[in-house]
Parts: C-alpha cells; structure tokens; sequence
C-alpha cells in the first residue's frame, strides 16, 4: 500500500464528517541506521504516513531525534552477529511489511594510502550485514513484504570512472550481489528486493557535501519502494528512478 495513499485511507470524509476505518492496520518497517541521516529521514517519512516504525541505532542514548518521533528504538550494531541475533529475538512475532538496511559506511583508500583494515570494515558494515540481518529477520517477512537495500552507484563496475574508494566500491558491488541473489531466492515466498542508490545526500558520510538533502533521498527512496513488485524484483535504481548499470 502507498504511504501517501496511507494517509488519506486514516481518514474518510463522508457529509463533513470524519471517520476513522476501524480495519485499518498499520504495516511496519524496521529501519537500519536510522539515527541520522538518510534513516532518519525515512524514519520521519514512514512514522507521517501512518506506519509502525522500528529504527534501529548503534548506541540509542545518543538517538535523540530519532526519540523524539516516537517510534520503536532499538539498539542493534549491524556489523556485530550477536547484536543481530539478540534483536531478532526481541522483535520475535513482529511482522515486518518493508525492511530496510541502510545502515553504512564509507572510506577512501587509493594505491597511495591503502588501508585493508578499513577495506574489511566497509565490507562487514555494507555488504555482509545487510545480508545477515535479512537472513536473521527472514521470518518475520510474509509474502508481500519488501527489503530494500540501501546501496551506492559507486558499487556499479561498469560506471566506474575514476577508480579509487577501493573498499567502498567492493563493499556496494557485494552488497548488488547479496541482493540480486536474495531477489531470486524470495521470489517464491513472494518478497521483493531493490537495490537502492539514494544519490549524493547532504550527510555526515560524505561531510555534509551532497546534491540533495536527506529528506528528498527518502522521499525517492520511498517512492522506489513503493514501486517495487515481485516483477522488478532484483533491480539496481537511483532514488530518481533511472535504472542504473551493473
């Protein structure tokens, strides 16, 4: 269902008067990285259209803005199995409708200043827990249920131009891998997978440096997920809606 169409079905109005369908049921989206940022926003957007939201933040106390929308905060470190383990359980019997790994991190390494140890980060953080945390999460999604993979046209091999960002890179082009193989594996059970590129957001990531505010990368963002369908399944957007190259 659309999020914006969400917001006019909570409210009927029949003769000036207001009513309010007693079978509407909220769905819910679990958020990851959802303290700042791009996931803030989405957090934002989704808690205004009426959705259930579970935002999920490395260290919660600090979550400030994500607390004060009100929504379900949970703490969870994407990059530590037995933190994805111990919210699974906690969030055991939730349905999740929308699933959205967001959580990330980016670095730079060049031939001149390589860091493995930073190249291995970025894989854990953006390419490896996104799969876990959907593989630990699978239950709880029912047929018609969506995961979205915050991704990065950076993971694009064939788009690459200017070389450099070495773990980034890598760490994105995994994550289109992750996500296209889950497509094909989900498919039967009815979910459907994107892979999302939100485009050069204004966020603490890249130093506030950007195109575009956190809050018209979510807006994309949602409209890309709500386009998504068990057809499309699999495919690699920017949030503008372009289809991007492999």
């Amino acid at each position: 269902m659309s999020i914006f169409k969400r917001m006019l079905l909570s409210l009927s109005f029949i003769s000036s008067v207001i009513i309010v369908p007693n079978s509407f049921s909220a769905e819910t989206v679990l958020i990851t990285g959802a303290n700042r940022g791009i996931g803030l926003a989405l957090a934002q957007q989704f808690e205004q259209a009426g959705y259930d939201v579970i935002g999920t933040a490395r260290k919660p106390n600090k979550a400030k803005k994500l607390k004060a929308l009100g929504v379900r905060l949970e703490q969870l470190d994407v990059a530590d199995p037995n933190s994805v383990s111990a919210l699974a359980k906690r969030l055991e019997g939730v349905v999740i409708d929308i699933l959205i790994n967001n959580a990330g991190v980016f670095m730079n390494e060049t031939l001149a200043a390589m860091d493995f140890d930073n190249i291995q980060t970025q894989f854990e953080i953006n390419a490896i827990a996104p799969l876990r945390i959907t593989h630990a999460f699978q239950s709880m999604l029912w047929e018609g249920s969506k995961v979205a993979m915050v991704t990065s046209r950076m993971g694009s091999i064939s788009d690459n131009t200017s070389g450099a960002y070495y773990g980034y890179r890598a760490s994105k082009a995994a994550l289109n891998a992750f996500g296209k193989s889950l497509a094909v594996d989900l498919k039967e059970k009815g979910i459907a997978v994107a892979l999302l590129h939100p485009g050069f957001v204004q966020t603490r990531m890249v130093g506030f440096n950007g195109d575009i505010s956190p809050q018209q990368a979510a807006q994309g963002l949602t409209q890309r997920i709500e386009e998504l369908t068990l057809e499309n399944s699999g495919g690699f957007w920017h949030s503008n809606g372009d289809e991007l190259p492999w």
